[in-house]
């Protein structure tokens, strides 16, 4: 079996890889059977000397290879026909912008698996880069109060060496007695508690956070059940807010009257009642004066994310009285962080802990003839058709489709 590393060709340049120098020679060594190539990149995080420093041979020529390897989508020009490829491909919920790479995917008779469709049987993601989006949006979120209220200046996550680099730098900012909350327990929420943690800001219950006057800032790690309640007054579980959302209303409010910042690193379902609404961001006793909307949901459930933001410029101000994007350092504006491919800016983490779980959950299934069936689930085209599990895909494919 021979797998080769693509390189990165999308805009803006990914500096990520799916393997770093280490773990490809980890690969090598648990599978001897296994051959690797890498393409040679200018922008990659780790330079080729350190592949070749690692064993692994570099070549302009993927041809021979059987599994191809990337990030993010890769050009149509670019595809390879009749081989197996891996990466983000942003087509499995209808995406139109890559309407054309999936018909190309299915014209070139290429086996296409998603990294977001690699789960468990029970349907759980087990890669992604979720923890570093939750490092990096942690660290942008204190990045935009320093500089929203001038009180300290943090240099971009992105020139920075690796997590350890940011929350060094966090960790020499004096902060006032702030409260910070935090929505989301899966791997982004936890990459935020992560980076809380190791600065020492202290995490308090619930009813502390809102009724409790502190000296020291501290933070509330908030699940759908404090934030949502039945319209009927039942208190459940988990499990039946996932499956009637709708019977569900919003209940976040008490808590806009008690934070200054909200890192937002929840998943939001179908259906689910949205969040932080206009009406709550204008009323008079909200407190929140920076967001940071690491789920970036475009006019989802966080109303002040009124567009994605991007690496280069972060940043933008919310005005709440007339739901309108302004200036950041507008008097009555809230400060918006809602970069979405927030682990660009920390790729040397995040290719080792991605390379880390793929190597554990994703490789093993090519020599034991995919006994926990971790590709057949992942996959979304077989010789040039969809798979059963994707078919729903079937009409997105086929409009405006002309095979040449």
């Amino acid at each position: 079996m021979k797998f080769g590393i693509i390189r990165e060709r999308k805009s803006p340049p990914d500096k990520r890889v799916v393997f770093s120098p280490e773990k490809l020679k980890e690969l090598v060594k648990l599978y001897p059977q296994a051959t690797v190539k890498v393409e040679p990149s200018d922008i990659r995080v780790f330079n080729e000397e350190e592949y070749r420093g690692a064993g692994i041979e570099i070549s302009s020529d993927l041809s021979d290879c059987d599994v191809l390897l990337g990030v993010k989508e890769v050009p149509v020009d670019a595809l390879i026909p009749n081989k197996k490829y891996f990466f983000f491909s942003h087509t499995i919920k209808k995406q139109p912008y890559n309407q054309k790479l999936l018909q190309a995917v299915l014209d070139k008779n290429i086996d296409l698996y998603d990294h977001e469709t690699i789960v468990d049987a029970s349907n759980r993601r087990l890669i992604g880069f979720g923890r570093y989006a939750g490092n990096v949006g942690a660290y942008n979120g204190f990045r935009a109060f320093g500089m929203k209220y001038g009180l300290f200046d943090l240099p971009k996550a992105e020139t920075l060496a690796d997590k350890q680099a940011l929350i060094a730098k966090l960790r020499k900012q004096v902060l006032p007695p702030i409260k910070i909350m935090l929505t989301g327990k899966g791997k982004v929420g936890m990459g935020v508690k992560e980076i809380l943690d190791a600065i020492k800001i202290k995490e308090v219950p619930v009813e502390d956070f809102l009724n409790k006057t502190y000296t020291n800032p501290v933070y509330v790690q908030l699940d759908v059940l404090d934030y949502n309640k039945r319209e009927d007054g039942k208190i459940l579980d988990n499990n039946d807010f996932y499956t009637n959302p709708d019977a569900y209303v919003s209940d976040f409010e008490r808590f806009t009257k008690a934070a200054d910042i909200y890192m937002a690193g929840h998943f939001y379902g179908n259906g689910a009642p949205a969040i932080l609404t206009r009406e709550m961001l204008k009323a008079k006793d909200n407190r929140i004066k920076v967001v940071a909307d690491i789920s970036c949901d475009v006019n989802g459930p966080v109303a002040s994310t009124v567009r994605a933001s991007t690496i280069a410029q972060p940043f933008y101000g919310y005005n709440p009285h007339d739901g309108e994007e302004v200036d950041m350092f507008h008097p009555a504006a809230i400060a918006v962080m809602a970069v979405d491919n927030l682990p660009c800016e920390l790729p040397k983490d995040a290719s080792e802990g991605f390379g880390k779980m793929f190597l554990e959950h994703v490789i093993p299934a090519f020599f034991d003839g995919d006994k926990e069936g971790i590709l057949k689930r992942a996959q979304i085209t077989e010789q040039g058709r969809l798979t059963e599990r994707f078919k729903y895909l079937k009409g997105y494919v086929n409009e405006n489709h002309l095979t040449h």
